[in-house]
């Protein structure tokens, strides 16, 4: 969807990959920050601001990586006219639609169907991480194309990933059945290990989805890169948020057992007490 030079606008924090696959393409990204104090949650006004004569896509993740943000309907909302009015396509990254706490999945396109793209796969609800399956949904030009481009640069995915990832598709059953499960026990993870942040006095904003949590790193270390260090020295492996353009924090995931995640709130705790070098 790009000629060299053409522009996307990304929301930041974002995951790395994005702007690396825009400037891969041949394009610019253009950063638009959400901010802390507003749940990282976009605003659709800012995003007009950025957009310009060159303006092709915008990357839309709800839920986010690495945030945890939710996007609210009426911003999705707002986000697909705007593609609409401004004739650029709408990147939409629904990985994480099954892993919501509070809040709806809403996809924009619903709203904007002939300018929207939407992508998702199975890593995620599926607990299929490592199986590489992914889909697309999106105007029949823009399909074609990639899939155009796709058959020259891989051959397929593995025969046992495409069965699985189709049982996992048609057996609603089994499959609903599996993400409830899943998405009780984020939940339960999510909130463990914020109530025990926030008993230490540690800050992160509460996620509404995903597996991830943003925390504040200023009582580490100056810098999200130091702080994950000293973090690291305590035996908890974090990753600065820098690549996320998350400035200031480091990315914590709660993706692993109750156990583990009470191990790193001690971990935390202690690191606290040891003045920074």
């Amino acid at each position: 969807i790009l000629d060299p030079g053409d522009e996307v606008i990304v929301l930041a924090p974002y995951w790395v990959s994005y702007p690396e696959m825009v400037r891969f393409a041949g394009g610019v990204p253009v950063e638009v920050a959400t901010r802390p104090e507003e749940g990282f949650v976009p605003d659709p006004e800012a995003v007009r601001r950025a957009i310009t004569g060159r303006t092709k896509a915008l990357v839309v993740n709800s839920p986010n990586n690495p945030t945890g943000a939710v996007y609210p309907r009426e911003v999705l909302e707002a986000l697909a006219r705007l593609a609409q009015e401004h004739d650029f396509y709408l990147v939409s990254d629904e990985i994480y639609e099954h892993l919501i706490y509070e809040g709806e999945h809403f996809s924009p396109g619903r709203v904007a169907p002939e300018h929207t793209v939407t992508v998702n796969g199975a890593a995620k609800a599926f607990a299929m991480t490592g199986w590489r399956i992914g889909y697309a949904c999106g105007p029949k030009e823009v399909i074609r194309a990639m899939a155009d481009v796709s058959s020259q640069s891989t051959t397929s995915p593995d025969t046992i990933a495409q069965w699985a990832t189709l049982e996992a598709l048609t057996n609603l059953e089994a499959s609903q059945a599996f993400i409830q499960m899943a998405r009780e026990a984020y939940r339960r993870r999510r909130d463990l290990l914020l109530k025990g942040l926030s008993a230490i006095g540690l800050k992160a904003v509460r996620p509404s989805g995903a597996f991830y949590v943003l925390l504040d790193t200023s009582p580490f270390a100056p810098d999200e890169v130091r702080a994950a260090e000293r973090l690291l020295e305590a035996g908890v492996a974090v990753v600065p948020g820098t690549d996320f353009a998350a400035f200031g924090h480091v990315r914590l995931s709660y993706a692993t057992s109750e156990e583990n995640l009470g191990k790193a709130l001690e971990r935390f705790a202690r690191a606290l007490e040891v003045p920074s070098a």
